[in-house]
């Protein structure tokens, strides 16, 4: 990747990887690694998962009860902690998407309709 193009991609709103991470682990458990990368290629590489966000998000999300780890061994055999969702979790994934689309709402009214 280019610098111009690290550059360009779009830098996360606080609280949005919460979110984001949330929604990745509603399809199964993946270990730190597999969440960012499945954020980045979802994204269409807009979004890129620094690791030193990454982490302490998992580890606030584990101590509120929103996901669960358990260690295992990931795909290239080294040990990996596998993240899951929790039912407290999903609770909390449809209360944030609710917020973030009443967020995403207003912000496009104020903006108004994008220009041609």
């Amino acid at each position: 990747m280019s610098t111009q193009e690290a550059e360009s991609r779009l830098e996360l709103l606080q609280g949005t990887l919460d979110l984001l991470i949330l929604r990745t682990l509603i399809f199964g458990p993946q270990h730190g690694q597999g969440i960012a990368r499945a954020i980045q290629q979802t994204s269409d590489e807009e979004l890129l998962v620094e690791h030193g966000a990454l982490y302490p998000a998992l580890q606030r999300l584990e101590e509120r009860g929103w996901i669960s780890a358990k260690w295992g061994i990931s795909t290239n055999n080294r040990k990996a902690r596998f993240y899951s969702l929790t039912a407290a979790g999903r609770k909390q994934l449809v209360k944030e998407t609710a917020k973030w689309k009443r967020l995403s709402t207003a912000i496009g009214r104020i903006l108004g309709p994008e220009e041609t």
